[in-house]
């Protein structure tokens, strides 16, 4: 079929054609769902922008404190270490490890005016970013939002931050 030497070109095009993907991320996935983007993978049971409304309206009607947020953002590790510090319990969902991440955003950016992350629930409320939940601590205004919840999801005992985290989903 092929003589030697077009053998060996054969398979270095093969080859090369494939070490891009693996290179990109995308080999496990290329037959099945494609490319990885943003941390987020595209999904056949991929979240409608109206169940990312219902998704995000859930979560922040069943914790006290949300914080849908991104593994590697300074403003989100600000959020967390500020609720941390006051040892409040809290939900996180980071959005680039989720599978419906993107979405999620875009569903936050519809229900509160802004996309950026972190987006910071308290009590059903969003209260911004990781710049005002730091502020509002700053202004003794944090705690009082968060004691207004439920007694469950108020403060932890023993005066940790216990974050529950949810990622790939």
């Amino acid at each position: 079929m092929f003589n030697p030497g077009q053998q060996r070109d054969y398979f270095l095009a093969v080859f090369s054609f494939f070490s891009m993907f693996a290179r990109a991320g995308c080999l496990p996935r290329v037959a099945w769902t494609g490319c990885r983007r943003m941390g987020n993978f595209t999904s056949s049971t991929a979240l409608s922008s109206t169940s990312c409304v219902q998704y995000v309206r859930e979560m922040v009607s069943q914790n006290c404190v949300v914080i849908f947020s991104k593994t590697t953002c300074p403003y989100c590790k600000m959020a967390k270490n500020v609720f941390n510090e006051i040892g409040a319990n809290y939900k996180v969902i980071e959005l680039d490890e989720h599978n419906d991440g993107r979405r999620l955003q875009e569903a936050l950016a519809q229900m509160t005016g802004a996309r950026t992350v972190p987006r910071v629930f308290i009590n059903g409320n969003c209260i911004g970013g990781g710049s005002d939940t730091k502020q509002l601590h700053q202004q003794g205004r944090l705690l009082p939002l968060i004691q207004q919840c439920a007694p469950c999801c108020a403060t932890s005992s023993d005066g940790s931050g216990s974050g529950q985290f949810e990622s790939a989903k």
